[in-house]
């Protein structure tokens, strides 16, 4: 009796501590909010100070700018007139200017892209062939990026006018037929800028694809050389292809570089002259600080805006897709 009855027992307790689990779920459940707490992202203090700048400043100022280009306004009225989309009807139908500054903005960018690539695929190769003093050739490559175009548009100024170096130059060469003010006509204004661009970023897309090419599997060129490939065979088939998304980040940098241009064409030529050298930036810069259109550099402002985020989704969105390409091929 006594036996069974410490059996029972023994069960009552073996089954009382089985009936305890509810109350162990029932303190998971009370322990879910700390673990949903954990799960919330721990850097979010950090970041929150740059997210407020970034949500209440940068994209506030763009708001408030797509309603400053509603407006026929000089910056300083109190009683500015709402015109809606006049400002932008006025930029597309009656406004040869700005087309101007559109296609001087895509020669610029087609020019200097192709100019910069070539240059600097060339002079990464070179950099990679064991060259000697490398490292100095790759310093004097890469200065022009740090100078400051404040600092050099003087000195082009100087060099590419009527009496400047570069004319000099022509004449004790043999080339003084070629002598003519650079940069005081229009038919040599812009490419005079698209030069001075070249020079500057040069060494930019160099070292980008110096990079690039460092990160090439050297067994594949030396199969290739095996192969019987020469250096230009394993450059064209080999090394360019690896270098397709380097090309196509320089290629979206370089398109909303030439859509923001302003500092190089307003500090050598003053967007001039007759506007040979007007870019988007330039434009908006002339509307609105020197002529107080403040509503209409606005209006060419959030356009300027739209198109690089537009150009920047399409490069984008054709890179992968030949990326993508790619490994389906392979």
């Amino acid at each position: 009796m006594t036996e069974t009855t410490g059996v029972r027992g023994a069960r009552m307790s073996h089954s009382g501590g089985t009936s305890g689990r509810p109350a162990l779920r029932g303190g998971q459940g009370n322990a879910s909010p700390a673990r949903r707490q954990r799960l919330q992202a721990p850097g979010l203090p950090w970041i929150l100070p740059a997210l407020v700048l970034g949500v209440g400043l940068i994209y506030y100022c763009i708001g408030y700018t797509g309603y400053m280009s509603t407006l026929n306004w000089d910056g300083a009225s109190p009683n500015p007139e709402s015109v809606g989309l006049n400002n932008y009807v006025r930029i597309f139908t009656s406004d040869p200017v700005f087309w101007k500054a559109v296609w001087h903005t895509v020669v610029f960018f087609v020019v200097t892209f192709v100019a910069q690539t070539a240059l600097g695929v060339i002079f990464a190769v070179m950099m990679h062939s064991r060259i000697k003093l490398g490292i100095l050739y790759k310093v004097i490559v890469f200065v022009p990026v740090v100078l400051a175009p404040a600092i050099m548009a003087p000195v082009f100024r100087q060099m590419f006018s009527i009496n400047g170096q570069f004319n000099w130059l022509l004449e004790h060469v043999g080339l003084g037929a070629l002598v003519q003010p650079w940069i005081g006509q229009e038919s040599t204004a812009l490419p005079v800028i698209m030069a001075i661009t070249i020079w500057q970023w040069t060494g930019l897309t160099f070292v980008l694809y110096f990079a690039a090419m460092s990160q090439i599997d050297q067994s594949m060129l030396e199969a290739a050389r095996i192969d019987g490939a020469g250096n230009f065979r394993t450059l064209v088939s080999i090394i360019w292809p690896s270098l397709r998304g380097t090309t196509v980040a320089l290629a979206i940098l370089g398109a909303i570089g030439a859509l923001k241009t302003f500092d190089v064409p307003w500090l050598v030529t003053i967007a001039g002259p007759n506007n040979a050298t007007q870019f988007l930036g330039t434009y908006i810069y002339q509307m609105t600080i020197q002529l107080a259109h403040v509503g209409y550099g606005a209006a060419l402002s959030i356009i300027l805006l739209l198109v690089a985020l537009t150009i920047a989704i399409i490069l984008q969105v054709v890179g992968r897709e030949r990326t993508r390409e790619k490994k389906g091929a392979r």
